[in-house]
């Protein structure tokens, strides 16, 4: 298990260029799988879960060229699907929660797939419903398999576009039920849909491939089946956690960094957000820079109540953000009331916030309440081991601004969502030591 050593208390200084976004980088890799013809992604990020579904393809037969790190061309014009019924299959698919995307291209495409319970992180249920009864909409039938605990889809006779409006507004469910539709016969109407900017980006590569999607960016889809895709190439937008992860180490450091090409228009309540607990942002065209020589203070609502910081579907704050601003709210003046709504294991790392010296009342698994300290440093160093990615990045932020130094085991869970993080952070003037 590797692990990082932090020595705190170091500022940040100069400029870090935001990687490719991940979830985006997921999807999208998934629908290479819907046409024989070349698909060309570039600035894909160099993380663990974006090399592993990769992989994952390869073994599926997928042609896969790195026309550069960050530039993959793929053509899926020979699949194995006997290997998707297969242990090694299951065992490689269980481990990878983007794995779940795979089913409606190859559904749609071949008439079957295989669901293996998906892995990922530990945040509590992530339930599988929106996917299985897309795919049942669309006409597919599926068997649930006790023993190797996979579901097996088929759909002999094709998918049919149907009028659904989704229980739950799932991102990976949504980019699941577009895949399938958009070379399904007739028409798919898709209603309460997720619509983050992901998803929208997912769509714009089907349409270059040739889908006819309308209602892009809305809740509200339209899809035209077609007959048949063709190849294209995209660009991936920059990473929306990864801008706030940085933003969040600026402020607990009282750093001035400038963060470059973050994608402004697509990074939603995330600038208020942060606005909200005091913390300084300049805009400077597409570039953001935080100055954060004093310490931030978190504003009232109007009525002079405690600021409570919360979760929703886009355009709402992403959740994957919420254990960065809960640490980041450690150090500031003032209180805040974190609520994370749609997991309820993401705040249980709160218990090693309070072995550091943090004041937070945890009030159940969806709700804390962050007093902050008032002063920069106000955290000491201890020993964390990260549960999952968001928890982890959330924890190494803490690690910076504490006194001391701290190690963070199991960082392997950080790499799967974040690029050769300790190189970047010590160009900048962190001290962070990787022991593998």
């Amino acid at each position: 298990m590797s692990s990082f050593i932090v020595e705190g208390g170091h500022s940040l200084s100069g400029e870090i260029e935001i990687k490719g976004a991940k979830n985006e980088a997921l999807e999208v890799i998934c629908a290479t799988l819907l046409t024989s013809d070349p698909v060309v992604i570039s600035n894909l990020p160099q993380i663990s879960d974006v090399r592993n579904l990769i992989a994952l393809l390869a073994e599926m037969g997928v042609k896969v060229e790195y026309v550069t790190p960050s530039v993959c061309r793929f053509q899926a014009d020979d699949i194995d699907l006997e290997y998707i019924f297969s242990d090694k299959y299951r065992k490689k698919a269980g481990s990878l929660r983007g794995s779940v995307m795979v089913v409606g291209p190859l559904l749609a495409r071949f008439g079957k797939a295989v669901l293996p319970k998906p892995g990922g992180d530990k945040i509590g249920r992530r339930r599988l419903d929106t996917h299985l009864l897309g795919m049942l909409e669309l006409g597919a039938q599926y068997e649930y398999v006790a023993e190797t605990r996979t579901f097996q889809f088929s759909a002999p006779d094709g998918l049919t576009g149907k009028y659904m409006l989704l229980e739950e507004a799932s991102v990976t469910g949504t980019a699941n039920i577009i895949m399938a539709a958009v070379i399904a016969r007739g028409e798919t109407v898709i209603y309460n849909a997720a619509c983050e900017p992901y998803i929208q980006q997912l769509c714009r590569l089907l349409v270059a491939m040739g889908a006819q999607i309308d209602g892009i960016g809305s809740n509200l889809l339209r899809i035209k089946g077609v007959e048949a895709l063709h190849g294209a190439e995209h660009n991936l937008l920059p990473d929306m956690i990864e801008v706030g992860s940085f933003v969040g180490m600026a402020a607990m450091t009282g750093s001035d960094l400038l963060l470059k090409n973050v994608g402004l228009r697509d990074l939603g309540m995330l600038p208020a957000a942060f606005s909200r607990i005091g913390v300084n942002l300049d805009i400077e065209g597409d570039n953001i820079r935080v100055c954060q020589k004093e310490i931030y203070e978190i504003d009232q609502f109007i009525d002079g109540s405690v600021m409570t910081i919360s979760d929703a579907p886009w355009p709402g704050l992403s959740p994957d953000l919420l254990s960065i601003f809960l640490v980041v709210a450690t150090q500031a003046r003032g209180s805040v009331l974190i609520h994370q709504k749609m997991f309820e294991s993401r705040l249980f790392f709160v218990d090693k916030l309070l072995d550091m010296g943090a004041r937070v009342i945890l009030c159940d698994p969806h709700r804390a309440v962050v007093i902050g300290a008032g002063k920069f440093n106000s955290l000491r160093a201890t020993d964390m081991v990260s549960p999952d990615i968001r928890a982890g990045i959330a924890m190494l932020i803490a690690a910076m601004g504490a006194r001391g130094t701290s190690k963070i085991q199991n960082i392997g869970q950080i790499d799967r969502g974040y690029e050769n993080i300790d190189g970047r952070l010590n160009k900048l003037g962190a001290k962070i030591i990787r022991i593998e």
